[in-house]
């Protein structure tokens, strides 16, 4: 099934449930390795193709998309884009080193060079965009809230969260876009992960925890019987891939590497491995070529 949008839904989420183990399945379909163009030469794209090596950051602890495996390789859905433009320079997936970023640290550690890409769940703002560039997006999500299974609260839409406090990550669109449904600054409980948000709201410390509903539709599946969410999306969250500021030529080659998976049905392939496993298939999101 395909949605008309990239917000998906958690009752069709509930519906699909395979498992997140299915995630790393070895028979799902892999990248092949391509023997790199001829990038020009001082390229970032030639750099790293001469290196062959690239470091990327991106999420640890958000199922579906970037989930730390026992050895520590994050696998899910932005772990396969980080392997599909590694691929694309020439660069095995065992050169790929994955540097745990989190929501606040993804545009420093972009500026610093500590990283050459960030794929971590991370929305294009204009905001952003004077400080990093973006390829992209891949992926559209929408802000959500996940709230104790049975929601015995009664909470069914950002409307009803007045009076209440709500758990987030610190530095995230989440934390913004969430503070005009609050009755006071102080109602936002803010963590550095949304893992870290789940037992303020088993204990009723919260009554809800808030961010795009493709990682919470992850972690309720993660937590089976524990959470649902409301399924009532306030935002649109567009995915995009961070790379240093006024890299242009990086940016297109990015660009044309998402473009050409998307018509040639690898994205899809990519997706139905990771976090199609649990949620449907969306049309990949049009390109922004700013």
């Amino acid at each position: 099934m395909r949605l008309s949008k990239g917000i998906v839904t958690a009752a069709a989420a509930a519906a699909m449930v395979l498992g997140l183990t299915a995630c790393t399945d070895s028979s799902a379909p892999a990248v092949d390795v391509e023997t790199p163009a001829d990038f020009a030469e001082g390229s970032t794209m030639a750099k790293l193709a001469d290196a062959g090596e690239i470091t990327i950051g991106t999420k640890f602890d958000q199922p579906l998309f970037g989930l730390a495996d026992p050895d520590g390789t994050p696998q899910g859905f932005d772990a396969e884009m980080g392997k599909l433009i590694a691929a694309k320079l020439g660069i095995e997936p065992d050169k790929i080193t994955w540097v745990e970023t989190v929501s606040a640290n993804r545009e420093p550690f972009i500026q610093n060079g500590q990283v050459d890409l960030v794929i971590a769940t991370y929305t294009i703002n204009d905001a952003r965009k004077q400080v990093v560039s973006f390829a992209g997006p891949y992926y559209q999500a929408g802000q959500d809230l996940l709230v104790l299974e049975g929601n015995p609260e009664g909470i069914e839409s950002v409307d009803d969260l007045s009076g209440k406090k709500v758990c987030t990550v610190s530095g995230s669109t989440s934390e913004k876009n969430i503070a005009p449904y609050l009755a006071a600054p102080t109602d936002v409980i803010a963590t550095d992960t949304y893992s870290n948000c789940l037992e303020p709201l088993r204990s009723g410390a919260v009554s809800a925890v808030t961010t795009d509903n493709v990682i919470l539709a992850g972690l309720a599946d993660q937590n089976e019987g524990e959470f649902e969410v409301v399924n009532e999306p306030f935002t649109e969250e567009p995915y995009g891939i961070g790379l240093a500021l006024d890299d242009t030529d990086f940016r297109e080659f990015v660009n044309d590497t998402l473009q050409e998976a998307e018509d040639d049905g690898t994205w899809d392939e990519l997706w139905e491995k990771t976090a199609g496993t649990v949620l449907p298939t969306p049309t990949p999101p049009t390109i922004d070529r700013y």
